[in-house]
C-alpha cells in the first residue's frame, strides 16, 4: 500500500491513504489464532456488560467453553485498550510525566454544538487480526467531527484526527479525555493549547463522563463492525467511513428529538413527514 520508493513522501502517502504516519513504521507482532478469537469474543462481552473487569470476564468465558486465565485476560484487554467501567481510586495510569487535567464537566449545562467536544479509542476487530478506531464527538450534537484508525496505540492517530476536526469545525470551548497516554502526551496537548482550548479530562472506568462516546461505540459495532469480517486495514476505514456518514447524517436519534446529528449540528429542522 505504501511505496517508500515513489516520489511522494511516505508521510504524505499516509495522509492521502487515511492512515496514521506511525503505523507505516510499526512492524506488527504476531497474534496468535486463539488470542484473537478471545480478543474478538472479549470485545463482544465488553460491549454487553461493560461493567466486567478481567475476573468475571474469566468467569464468562470459562462458561462458554475457553480455558484461559484471568492473568492472560488481563493482559489482552490492556493491549485491546479496555477496561471495566466503574468509577474506582487511582486507575488513571498516564505516561510518566505526562500533565493531568481537572475534570471540568461536572453539573455543566451542555447546550450548544462545539461547547464540549470529546474523543475516545475503541478496539475494531476483523477477520484476521484488529485495528483502533479513535473519534472527535461533537457531545451535545452527538455528531462525529473526524476519525482515524490505525494499527499502533502510539499518539498520532489522535493528533491526527483532532487537527482534522478544528480545520474543519472551528474551536470548541472546552476538549475532554480520558488520561489515557496518548491525550495525555505533549503533541497532543499541544495542539489544544495553540487553540487556547480548555482541555478536561476523567478518570479511566468512569463511565458517566464517556456515556456518549461508549453509545457511539456500541452503535457502530453491533450495527456495522460485528456484522462484517474485514480482510483488510483498508476494507475496515471504508466500512467504518460509510456507516459514520449514515451515523451523521441519516441515523436518527432519539435524544435529539428524532433529528440525525447533522441536524442538530447545523441546527436544521426536521424534514416535514410525506403524506401517503
Amino acid at each position: 500500500m505504501i511505496d517508500p520508493t515513489a516520489k511522494l513522501s511516505v508521510s504524505r502517502q499516509a495522509i492521502m491513504l487515511g492512515i496514521s504516519r506511525g503505523s507505516v513504521y510499526y512492524k506488527p507482532r504476531p497474534v496468535s489464532d486463539a488470542d484473537l478469537k478471545l480478543m474478538h469474543r472479549i470485545d463482544k462481552l465488553h460491549m454487553e456488560f461493560p461493567f466486567a473487569g478481567s475476573r468475571m470476564l474469566r468467569g464468562l468465558l470459562v462458561q462458554e467453553g475457553f480455558k484461559v486465565g484471568r492473568l492472560h485476560i488481563a493482559t489482552l484487554m490492556k493491549r485491546m485498550g479496555i477496561e471495566a467501567l466503574y468509577r474506582k481510586p487511582n486507575t488513571s495510569k498516564p505516561a510518566p510525566g505526562h500533565k493531568i487535567y481537572p475534570y471540568l464537566l461536572r453539573k455543566l449545562p451542555i447546550t450548544r454544538p462545539n461547547q464540549v467536544w470529546a474523543m475516545d479509542i475503541t478496539y475494531i476487530p476483523m477477520a484476521r487480526g484488529f485495528i483502533y478506531l479513535a473519534a472527535v464527538l461533537d457531545w451535545f450534537t452527538r455528531r462525529v467531527l473526524a476519525w482515524r484508525v490505525s494499527i499502533t496505540l502510539e499518539a498520532d492517530f489522535c493528533i491526527e484526527a483532532v487537527e482534522e476536526a478544528l480545520a474543519k469545525h472551528g474551536t470548541p470551548e472546552i476538549f475532554n479525555t480520558d488520561q489515557g497516554s496518548q491525550f495525555t502526551s505533549t503533541d497532543f496537548i499541544k495542539v489544544l493549547a495553540a487553540r487556547e482550548v480548555k482541555i478536561s479530562m476523567d478518570g479511566k472506568g468512569a463511565w458517566r463522563d464517556n456515556v456518549f462516546i461508549e453509545r457511539l461505540w456500541r452503535s457502530i459495532k453491533y450495527e456495522e463492525v460485528y456484522l462484517r469480517a474485514y480482510a483488510s486495514v483498508s476494507e475496515a476505514r471504508a466500512g467504518i467511513g460509510r456507516y459514520l456518514t449514515f451515523y451523521n447524517t441519516r441515523r436518527p436519534h432519539s435524544s435529539l428529538d428524532g433529528r440525525t446529528p447533522n441536524q442538530a449540528y447545523f441546527n436544521q429542522p426536521m424534514p416535514e413527514a410525506v403524506a401517503a
